[in-house]
Protein backbone atom coordinates (compact mmCIF):
# COMPACT_ATOMS: atom_id res chain seq x y z
CA UNK A 1 0.00 0.00 0.00
CA UNK A 2 0.93 3.31 -0.82
CA UNK A 3 2.85 5.51 1.71
CA UNK A 4 1.03 8.57 2.58
CA UNK A 5 0.85 11.37 5.49
CA UNK A 6 -1.28 10.83 8.32
CA UNK A 7 -3.21 13.97 9.26
CA UNK A 8 -5.53 13.11 11.92
CA UNK A 9 -6.26 9.83 14.23
CA UNK A 10 -9.52 9.73 15.84
CA UNK A 11 -11.47 7.09 18.37
CA UNK A 12 -12.67 5.43 15.39
CA UNK A 13 -10.60 6.48 12.15
CA UNK A 14 -7.43 7.65 10.83
CA UNK A 15 -7.30 10.68 8.37
CA UNK A 16 -4.69 10.61 5.70
CA UNK A 17 -3.56 12.88 2.92
CA UNK A 18 -5.08 12.23 -0.48
CA UNK A 19 -3.99 11.18 -3.74
CA UNK A 20 -5.31 14.55 -5.17
CA UNK A 21 -5.41 18.30 -3.29
CA UNK A 22 -8.71 18.87 -1.88
CA UNK A 23 -8.76 15.08 -1.29
CA UNK A 24 -8.35 13.13 2.06
CA UNK A 25 -8.48 9.02 2.76
CA UNK A 26 -10.71 8.18 5.75
CA UNK A 27 -9.53 4.70 7.23
CA UNK A 28 -11.91 3.16 9.61
CA UNK A 29 -10.51 1.15 12.35
CA UNK A 30 -12.13 -1.57 14.81
CA UNK A 31 -11.46 0.20 17.76
CA UNK A 32 -14.38 0.81 19.88
CA UNK A 33 -14.46 3.79 22.97
CA UNK A 34 -17.48 5.06 24.99
CA UNK A 35 -18.77 7.07 28.24
CA UNK A 36 -16.00 9.65 26.25
CA UNK A 37 -13.31 7.16 25.70
CA UNK A 38 -13.27 5.89 29.25
CA UNK A 39 -14.60 2.83 28.07
CA UNK A 40 -12.15 1.11 24.98
CA UNK A 41 -12.15 -2.14 23.40
CA UNK A 42 -12.32 -3.46 19.93
CA UNK A 43 -15.54 -4.67 17.69
CA UNK A 44 -13.67 -7.39 15.23
CA UNK A 45 -14.69 -6.16 11.79
CA UNK A 46 -16.44 -2.72 13.05
CA UNK A 47 -14.17 -0.68 10.50
CA UNK A 48 -14.89 -2.56 7.22
CA UNK A 49 -18.75 -2.87 8.12
CA UNK A 50 -19.23 0.82 9.02
CA UNK A 51 -16.83 1.75 5.74
CA UNK A 52 -19.51 -0.48 3.65
CA UNK A 53 -22.63 0.56 5.22
CA UNK A 54 -21.46 4.68 5.69
CA UNK A 55 -20.97 4.46 1.46
CA UNK A 56 -24.21 3.09 0.88
CA UNK A 57 -25.42 5.34 3.16
CA UNK A 58 -24.12 8.30 1.80
CA UNK A 59 -24.71 7.13 -1.79
CA UNK A 60 -28.24 6.92 -1.43
CA UNK A 61 -28.51 10.46 0.28
CA UNK A 62 -26.42 11.51 -2.20
CA UNK A 63 -29.13 10.50 -4.93
CA UNK A 64 -31.52 12.36 -3.07
CA UNK A 65 -29.72 15.81 -3.10
CA UNK A 66 -28.20 15.46 -0.29
CA UNK A 67 -24.47 17.07 -0.51
CA UNK A 68 -22.19 15.53 1.77
CA UNK A 69 -17.91 14.71 1.29
CA UNK A 70 -18.34 11.06 0.27
CA UNK A 71 -16.31 10.62 -3.67
CA UNK A 72 -15.92 6.57 -3.54
CA UNK A 73 -14.48 3.62 -1.15
CA UNK A 74 -10.93 2.75 -2.42
CA UNK A 75 -10.91 -0.34 -0.32
CA UNK A 76 -12.59 -2.41 2.45
CA UNK A 77 -11.21 -0.27 5.14
CA UNK A 78 -10.59 2.95 3.13
CA UNK A 79 -12.91 5.57 1.52
CA UNK A 80 -11.63 8.79 -0.71
CA UNK A 81 -13.93 12.43 0.80
CA UNK A 82 -13.85 15.49 0.16
CA UNK A 83 -11.61 17.95 2.45
CA UNK A 84 -13.87 20.24 4.36
CA UNK A 85 -13.55 22.27 7.17
CA UNK A 86 -15.40 20.82 10.05
CA UNK A 87 -17.57 22.95 11.88
CA UNK A 88 -17.07 21.78 15.76
CA UNK A 89 -20.93 20.82 16.37
CA UNK A 90 -22.57 17.37 16.79
CA UNK A 91 -26.21 17.45 15.71
CA UNK A 92 -27.99 14.81 17.52
CA UNK A 93 -31.33 14.06 16.01
CA UNK A 94 -33.93 12.33 18.36
CA UNK A 95 -37.40 10.19 17.16
CA UNK A 96 -37.67 8.11 20.11
CA UNK A 97 -36.18 8.63 23.94
CA UNK A 98 -33.38 6.54 25.03
CA UNK A 99 -29.53 7.06 26.12
CA UNK A 100 -29.03 10.35 27.67
CA UNK A 101 -32.51 12.13 26.97
CA UNK A 102 -34.15 9.00 28.53
CA UNK A 103 -31.61 9.55 31.71
CA UNK A 104 -31.53 13.25 31.73
CA UNK A 105 -35.28 13.73 31.07
CA UNK A 106 -36.66 10.77 33.13
CA UNK A 107 -38.15 9.54 30.06
CA UNK A 108 -39.17 5.93 29.39
CA UNK A 109 -36.92 4.37 27.12
CA UNK A 110 -38.43 3.45 23.96
CA UNK A 111 -40.86 6.50 24.19
CA UNK A 112 -41.63 7.45 20.64
CA UNK A 113 -41.14 11.25 20.99
CA UNK A 114 -43.91 13.62 20.18
CA UNK A 115 -41.85 14.73 16.98
CA UNK A 116 -38.11 14.50 16.02
CA UNK A 117 -35.93 17.17 18.16
CA UNK A 118 -32.63 18.22 17.19
CA UNK A 119 -29.46 18.81 19.55
CA UNK A 120 -26.48 20.49 19.23
CA UNK A 121 -22.99 19.53 21.41
CA UNK A 122 -19.88 21.07 21.33
CA UNK A 123 -17.22 18.76 19.55
CA UNK A 124 -14.23 19.35 22.12
CA UNK A 125 -13.04 15.92 23.78
CA UNK A 126 -11.09 17.71 26.85
CA UNK A 127 -14.94 19.39 27.98
CA UNK A 128 -16.74 15.89 27.26
CA UNK A 129 -18.78 17.23 24.08
CA UNK A 130 -21.21 19.90 26.24
CA UNK A 131 -24.58 20.39 25.37
CA UNK A 132 -24.91 23.72 23.61
CA UNK A 133 -27.75 25.91 22.40
CA UNK A 134 -28.01 28.31 19.15
CA UNK A 135 -27.10 30.71 21.07
CA UNK A 136 -23.90 29.59 21.93
CA UNK A 137 -22.89 28.41 18.32
CA UNK A 138 -23.69 31.57 17.05
CA UNK A 139 -22.11 33.80 19.71
CA UNK A 140 -18.67 31.92 19.47
CA UNK A 141 -18.55 31.70 15.94
CA UNK A 142 -18.88 27.94 15.58
CA UNK A 143 -21.61 28.41 12.66
CA UNK A 144 -23.83 31.50 11.54
CA UNK A 145 -27.61 31.80 11.72
CA UNK A 146 -27.57 30.88 7.94
CA UNK A 147 -25.03 28.06 8.37
CA UNK A 148 -27.85 26.71 11.41
CA UNK A 149 -30.62 27.31 9.06
CA UNK A 150 -28.80 25.00 5.96
CA UNK A 151 -27.68 22.81 8.74
CA UNK A 152 -31.09 22.08 9.88
CA UNK A 153 -32.69 21.90 6.94
CA UNK A 154 -29.83 19.22 5.68
CA UNK A 155 -30.38 17.32 8.85
CA UNK A 156 -34.35 17.07 8.92
CA UNK A 157 -34.27 15.79 5.07
CA UNK A 158 -31.61 13.38 6.31
CA UNK A 159 -33.45 11.82 9.55
CA UNK A 160 -36.62 11.64 6.85
CA UNK A 161 -34.59 9.68 4.64
CA UNK A 162 -33.00 7.14 6.42
CA UNK A 163 -36.32 6.72 8.84
CA UNK A 164 -37.90 5.50 5.47
CA UNK A 165 -35.11 3.20 4.29
CA UNK A 166 -34.63 1.70 7.86
CA UNK A 167 -37.78 0.72 8.28
CA UNK A 168 -37.85 -0.88 5.12
CA UNK A 169 -35.57 -3.03 6.48
CA UNK A 170 -37.15 -3.49 9.91
CA UNK A 171 -35.10 -1.03 11.88
CA UNK A 172 -36.04 1.63 13.72
CA UNK A 173 -33.72 4.61 13.51
CA UNK A 174 -34.22 5.86 17.26
CA UNK A 175 -31.86 8.70 16.71
CA UNK A 176 -27.86 9.47 15.68
CA UNK A 177 -25.71 12.49 15.19
CA UNK A 178 -24.40 13.85 12.46
CA UNK A 179 -21.38 16.35 11.55
CA UNK A 180 -21.01 18.89 8.85
CA UNK A 181 -18.31 20.66 7.46
CA UNK A 182 -17.69 23.67 4.67
CA UNK A 183 -16.62 22.33 1.48
CA UNK A 184 -15.09 25.83 -0.66
CA UNK A 185 -15.36 25.50 -4.07
CA UNK A 186 -14.23 28.68 -6.38
CA UNK A 187 -14.26 30.83 -3.77
CA UNK A 188 -18.24 29.76 -3.07
CA UNK A 189 -19.03 27.78 0.25
CA UNK A 190 -21.51 25.35 1.09
CA UNK A 191 -22.16 22.67 3.98
CA UNK A 192 -22.05 19.40 3.01
CA UNK A 193 -22.95 16.13 5.60
CA UNK A 194 -19.77 15.10 6.51
CA UNK A 195 -18.04 12.25 9.23
CA UNK A 196 -19.74 8.53 8.96
CA UNK A 197 -23.03 7.10 9.69
CA UNK A 198 -22.61 3.70 10.82
CA UNK A 199 -23.82 2.07 13.75
CA UNK A 200 -21.18 3.36 15.59
CA UNK A 201 -22.85 7.18 15.45
CA UNK A 202 -26.69 5.73 14.83
CA UNK A 203 -29.36 3.61 18.01
CA UNK A 204 -30.82 1.30 15.33
CA UNK A 205 -33.67 -1.23 17.29
CA UNK A 206 -35.17 -4.29 15.60
CA UNK A 207 -38.37 -3.14 14.46
CA UNK A 208 -39.93 -5.57 15.98
CA UNK A 209 -38.39 -7.43 19.05
CA UNK A 210 -36.43 -3.84 20.13
CA UNK A 211 -33.34 -5.61 19.61
CA UNK A 212 -29.78 -3.39 19.75
CA UNK A 213 -28.15 -3.65 16.69
CA UNK A 214 -25.95 -0.87 17.40
CA UNK A 215 -22.58 0.41 19.87
CA UNK A 216 -25.15 0.36 22.59
CA UNK A 217 -23.89 -3.52 22.69
CA UNK A 218 -20.73 -2.48 23.30
CA UNK A 219 -21.52 0.65 25.56
CA UNK A 220 -23.64 -1.87 27.50
CA UNK A 221 -21.70 -5.10 27.81
CA UNK A 222 -24.77 -6.75 25.78
CA UNK A 223 -22.86 -9.08 24.13
CA UNK A 224 -22.97 -10.29 20.12
CA UNK A 225 -21.47 -6.61 19.56
CA UNK A 226 -20.28 -7.92 16.06
CA UNK A 227 -23.31 -9.73 14.98
CA UNK A 228 -25.33 -6.71 15.24
CA UNK A 229 -23.27 -4.67 13.43
CA UNK A 230 -23.22 -7.48 10.62
CA UNK A 231 -27.19 -7.60 10.93
CA UNK A 232 -27.38 -4.05 9.61
CA UNK A 233 -24.85 -5.07 6.98
CA UNK A 234 -27.30 -7.93 6.57
CA UNK A 235 -30.46 -5.84 6.16
CA UNK A 236 -28.81 -3.38 3.72
CA UNK A 237 -27.75 -6.03 1.65
CA UNK A 238 -23.93 -5.38 1.30
CA UNK A 239 -22.00 -7.66 4.23
CA UNK A 240 -19.13 -8.08 2.47
CA UNK A 241 -19.00 -10.15 -0.67
CA UNK A 242 -16.29 -12.27 1.64
CA UNK A 243 -17.58 -11.91 5.06
CA UNK A 244 -16.12 -9.89 7.47
CA UNK A 245 -12.01 -10.35 7.50
CA UNK A 246 -9.58 -8.07 8.82
CA UNK A 247 -7.00 -6.13 6.75
CA UNK A 248 -3.56 -4.85 7.65
CA UNK A 249 -3.55 -0.90 8.41
CA UNK A 250 -2.04 1.51 5.58
CA UNK A 251 1.82 2.20 5.92
CA UNK A 252 1.89 5.76 7.78
CA UNK A 253 4.63 8.30 6.29
CA UNK A 254 6.22 9.82 9.53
Amino acid sequence: MARRRQLYEGKAKILFEGPEPGTIVQYFKDDATAFNAQKKGTITGKGVLNNRISEYLMQRLTEIGIPNHFIRRLNMREQLVREVEIIPLEVVVRNVAAGSLATRLGIQEGTRLPRSIIEYYYKNDALQDPMVSEEHITAFGWASTHDLDDIVQLTLRVNDFLTGLLLGVGITLVDFKLEFGRLWENDEMRIVLADEISPDNCRLWDLKTGEKMDKDRFRRDLGKVEEGYQEVARRLGILPEAGVRDMKGPEVMQ
